[in-house]
């Protein structure tokens, strides 16, 4: 049998995904719970999260979201045109989907505005180096790791995690309908566009990381994968537990000492 992968399958089901790819998903399941399951999302959801704590993750989070471009290009610079079938999926997703974010600082700043927060405030929000090591973490893993590990980490693990938290949060109005109406519209646009499209952006990533490596990978190539999937998880629920520090402190700027003492020993213990 050819160890190639090609998916003949829909898109969506883990079913159509050779069945190591299957048991790194399932295995790395609860670590991505954790982080769609978060409190922050259920109180930020029913409009209850203090503005310390919402502020604290919308700085927090602003070097990941203001360099993902940036990521995926760090990927994008491993490919060269005509190199395999994986190659050129990878190729062909990243050019397209680079041009969308580079739209989602834009969102993002806007939502920021709705929690009294400028562009200044995205830029200078202190040393929060617990909210901050996501950021950190990815552009270590597109810079470092190979082509798969790099796309599994990004686009699939904190792709697929965000698009559905921000489902969660948009489950309910509201949220959306805690802030002025005449913001409410540009304020919501990051956490709209994510819960509508990032469901298949995810999918795209697997299918990807599957036709890169085939049915039989390495057993290494297979832990470097979940490593890497885990790691982002881990880093993803970092930055929420660091914002909720807020929410006791009260501001963010009281935390930022104690969350700079985290760092990438989360890789380690995922």
């Amino acid at each position: 049998m050819s160890h190639e992968f090609r998916r003949t399958g829909e898109l969506k089901s883990i079913g159509s995904y050779p069945v190591w790819v299957q048991r790194v998903v399932r295995e790395t399941a609860p670590h991505k719970s954790r982080v769609v399951d978060h409190e922050l999302f259920a109180l930020m959801r029913d409009a209850k999260l203090p503005l310390a704590a919402m502020q604290r993750f919308l700085i927090g989070v602003w070097p990941t979201i203001e360099q993902f471009p940036r990521f995926m290009g760090m990927n994008l610079k491993k490919i060269g045109y005509g190199d395999s079938v994986g190659e050129d999926m990878a190729r062909r997703y990243l050019i397209q989907n680079i041009r969308v974010e580079q739209k989602h600082a834009e969102h993002w700043a806007a939502w920021a505005g709705s929690a009294d927060l400028t562009l200044h405030d995205l830029r200078t929000g202190g040393d929060m180096e617990g909210l901050q090591a996501l950021a950190h973490w990815c552009w270590y893993v597109s810079d470092q790791a190979n082509l798969a590990v790099g796309i599994a980490a990004t686009n699939y693990a904190v792709e697929g995690a965000t698009g559905e938290w921000s489902c969660v949060v948009c489950s309910k109005d509201t949220y959306a309908h805690s802030l002025p109406e005449q913001i409410r519209m540009p304020a919501m646009r990051w956490l709209k566009v994510h819960a509508e499209y990032d469901d298949t952006h995810p999918w795209e990533a697997l299918d990807i990381v599957a036709t890169l490596l085939g049915h039989s990978p390495s057993p290494q190539q297979i832990a470097d994968v979940r490593r890497a999937i885990q790691s982002s998880y881990a880093y993803m629920e970092m930055a929420l537990d660091g914002a909720m520090m807020a929410a006791s402190h009260g501001s963010f700027d009281e935390t930022a000492s104690n969350a700079s003492t985290l760092g990438f020993d989360a890789l380690d213990a995922a």
